[in-house]
């Protein structure tokens, strides 16, 4: 069976682990882990993820509080924005609202309220984000410089919102709530700020204000507190001042009601004894005000007594019910368990039972109840039975909302991944002889550059639209699923392949001719798709799904648009199957980070230093380095390797902004990379995030794939260096009659392939191609590197020659940026 949600609960207190529990058996959706103490817990989640924390407070040494900080730190295998709720022995409810706050925790439930757990819990799945716990600040600077200076020192701990003018901020306060005002009273803004502070006082006296002053006049800033100021910072200050101010000014306000409602606190509990008092003498009262409706009934199953609660429960009158069958108020199906359990229950005198189950309204809607029954026996040998009935019509919802949300995707309201995985598991394993069913496996074509282009909003526009066609196209039994990002499966009941094969091609139609436009830019996209039987002979869920898988890589790899049922000689391509493992590692590896950047030196003979850096990717799979040929061949069949140059490019261009010393840098492009319509876009942009010069990239094409597509290089090439980038052609000589094209391509320069150089000190005719590429490199006026450097022997060759760079293992080998900055000067004095 699928995995559940997955819930961790984190207590010592085992009769408060059992009640929560209990209090979630009734919604099948979660696989519960429980922990003991705090360090337990933390070595569970150094390991593994969750879904959902619920914590106590006192947990050992490791308090609550401080527990959710460290999920909250990303440093554990669970995501660092993981739904936490913390069920603190006693509970104060300013003070609960501030710490949760500070602690990033979700939400806060008392002991004596558990039975609102599921509700809350469905709450929290349906509405969590990525929250921040930093407090809401308001920053009212005129002066830019001072402003950027501010906002940088104060962004871990506030989510800063800013204004130059004190009227905007009377706006904005009436509008939103912050924790803290932090405005600039400096020289000559005094009057300004003066009104404003005000203003403040009348409409809002408990805010808290924080002001920047330059004057050393102690008159000043005492006529400032006066105002309403919290706190004042003096000119000129550094980070920890502002950072210890604001923190302390924002949580003024907080320890002030805190205060006031701890003492109010205190004084109610001074007049318990009296409460417990007035509790005795209204013993005999209580039945009649108990939100619980209590009934008997007789022998004969009927009504002889009532509560008022029945009334508020079922909007019929106490008079006009007395009498009647207890059935009589219930649909009939509900009607006939209730009546079998009543005669159970009276054959055996003293016992008891509960059950749930829906009670008709007077306004004709039906409510959830939890109904107790209990026998008791009468001095006459007869025996009643009393019935003490609950509204848990709020609960029952909250259960169906979190089922629905455990089973469905939030956007687009298909059937997800977990309810995918049961239905394809109960289709096989319940198929009989004869039966035949479909899977559809589905992949969007070029999807990916709306989303890149035009941002996820409107990426998950399309996605809702696609789904939505997806239902239209198929009939109501069929179960439409969205797996994740762009990937869709549908299982058709009842259906054989031609029929499914139909279907299929009716979807892939329907997608094309639907067109997105999002202001000028009109957008179509397709849909490649794998397809599969299910019968008695083919009924392994996991096979299925990877017969499915195969098929839609199939599809993909002739052209797209296509629908491809699966067949025994498609699982006989090993090459094929290669390329999807590797399509699958490489991007579940970028989902985890995994791939990583190592730079290879290249040494100018001019300058005799090495001038800059080969990027080269490697792929870490359970702790391996995976080097580019044994993957990179495999994406480019299952024409995935746009995602690995998107990732390349943005994981380089970071680690240039990070390390001055990779000076400049050469980047690979596969012949794919000239087929994104966003990929120069993704490269201004990484440069802008990263303050990067453009002049610091080099970008580089082998000659068989832009001589293959030379209209897309030579404009690719022209916009690159539009922006200020260069650009090189790799491996240049294996196609030695291509000459005539390098003379078309704005290159900037030549790379020689490595075949000729490794063995041109023993073979004369390596020597002379080797020569004549550099002549013609430098007769257009391009520069020429050589690879496969390999001794002391070919390099000095190459210097004789001419060739203005050179790279190989004599030079250096590849290695971590990090390792770059550790041994940079002894890399550029190695070889002099």
């Amino acid at each position: 069976m699928p995995n559940k949600l997955k819930l961790l609960v984190v207590t010592p207190d085992i009769k408060l682990s059992t009640q929560l529990v209990d209090a979630l058996k009734n919604v099948d959706v979660f696989d519960i882990e429980l922990k003991g103490n705090s360090l337990e817990a933390l070595d569970l989640l150094k390991k593994h993820s969750f879904n959902l924390i619920i914590t106590d407070l006192a947990i050992g040494e490791i308090d609550g509080w401080r527990f959710s900080r460290m999920v909250r730190s990303g440093l554990l295998a669970t995501a660092k924005n993981t739904p936490i709720v913390l069920i603190p022995p006693t509970y104060c409810e300013r003070i609960a609202e501030s710490t949760a706050r500070a602690y990033g925790i979700d939400a806060i439930l008392q002991h004596d309220k558990l039975n609102k757990l599921p509700h809350l819990l469905a709450n929290i799945l349906s509405e969590h984000t990525d929250k921040s716990s930093r407090l809401p600040l308001l920053l009212v600077e005129s002066n830019e410089q001072r402003a950027a200076q501010i906002r940088h020192d104060l962004e871990l701990g506030f989510a800063i919102s800013t204004t130059d003018n004190c009227a905007d901020a009377q706006t904005l306060i009436q509008q939103y709530n912050y924790a803290i005002v932090l405005v600039d009273a400096t020289h000559g803004s005094f009057e300004r700020v003066n009104n404003f502070l005000q203003q403040l006082r009348i409409h809002k006296p408990n805010q808290a204000v924080v002001t920047i002053i330059d004057s050393q006049d102690a008159d000043f800033a005492e006529q400032l507190l006066l105002l309403g100021v919290t706190d004042f910072i003096r000119l000129p200050f550094n980070h920890n001042i502002i950072n210890k101010v604001c923190e302390q000014a924002a949580r003024r306000e907080d320890f002030m009601v805190s205060y006031d409602e701890f003492a109010e606190k205190v004084e109610l509990l001074s007049k318990s004894q009296q409460g417990y008092k007035d509790l005795f003498s209204a013993h005999q009262r209580i039945l009649m005000h108990l939100n619980t409706s209590v009934i008997e009934i007789d022998q004969a199953h009927n009504i002889c007594f009532l509560n008022p609660a029945w009334e508020a429960l079922t909007g019929n009158r106490l008079q006009s019910s007395l009498g009647k069958p207890l059935a009589s108020f219930f649909p009939q199906h509900e009607a006939e368990k209730l009546e079998k359990l009543i005669s159970a229950i009276n054959m055996k005198p003293g016992s008891k039972d509960k059950l749930e189950l829906q009670i008709n309204h007077k306004l004709g809607h039906q409510i959830w109840i939890e109904c107790k029954l209990q026998s008791i026996k009468e001095r006459q040998a007869k025996s009643n039975i009393t019935l003490s009935i609950d509204n848990i019509d709020e609960r029952k919802q909250a259960e169906f909302s979190l089922q629905h949300l455990a089973h469905h995707d939030t956007l687009t309201n298909l059937h997800n991944r977990y309810f995918f995985d049961q239905q394809l598991n109960l289709f096989c394993q319940n198929v009989s002889n004869g039966q035949q069913h479909a899977l559809l496996y589905i992949d969007l074509d070029h999807f990916k550059i709306i989303n890149d282009s035009q941002g996820h909003q409107q990426g998950d526009k399309v996605l809702q639209k696609v789904a939505e066609l997806f239902e239209q196209c198929v009939s109501g039994d069929a179960l439409v699923c969205r797996l994740g990002g762009d990937e869709f499966a549908i299982i058709l009941e009842n259906t054989d392949l031609l029929d499914a094969h139909m279907i299929g091609e009716s979807l892939c139609q329907t997608i094309e001719n639907q067109s997105f436009r999002f202001g000028e830019q009109s957008y179509s996209i397709s849909c490649s798709i794998g397809l599969t039987q299910i019968d008695n002979k083919n009924c392994d869920a996991s096979e299925c799904l990877k017969q499915a898988d195969i098929a839609l890589y199939v599809a993909k790899s002739r052209g797209r648009n296509i629908v491809h049922c699966y067949s025994d000689s498609d699982a006989k391509s090993k090459q094929l199957l290669s390329g999807i493992t590797w399509a699958h590692s490489v991007k579940e590896a970028l989902k985890a980070q995994s791939l990583t950047m190592y730079f290879q030196p290249i040494w100018c003979y001019k300058e005799q230093k090495v001038s800059y850096y080969e990027a080269l990717v490697r792929l870490i799979v359970n702790d391996e380095i995976i080097y580019p040929n044994q993957f990179i061949p495999s994406l480019e069949l299952v024409t995935d390797i746009d995602l690995l140059d998107q990732n390349v490019i943005e994981k380089t261009i970071a680690l240039l902004g990070e390390y001055p010393e990779l000076n400049k840098v050469a980047i690979n492009l596969s012949a794919q990379a000239f087929n994104n319509a966003n990929l120069l876009n993704t490269i201004a942009q990484s440069l802008k995030l990263h303050n990067v010069s453009p002049d610091r990239l080099t970008f580089e094409i082998t000659e068989s794939a832009s001589i293959s597509n030379l209209v897309a290089t030579t404009a690719m090439i022209t916009q690159l260096q539009k922006i200020g980038c260069q650009f090189s052609i790799d491996d240049f000589g294996t196609g030695f009659s291509t000459f005539s094209y390098l003379k078309q391509l704005p290159a900037n320069q030549v790379k020689i392939d490595g075949s000729f150089v490794k063995d041109m000190t023993q073979d004369n005719i390596d020597k002379a191609l080797v020569n004549a590429i550099k002549d013609i490199s430098h007769s257009l006026g391009k520069t020429c590197v050589a690879e496969y450097v390999e001794d002391q022997e070919t390099f000095e060759l190459l210097k004789e020659i001419g060739v203005d760079y050179a790279q190989g293992y004599f030079i250096g080998k590849p290695m971590p940026a990090i390792e770059i900055k550790k041994l940079k000067n002894t890399s550029e004095n190695s070889i002099a």
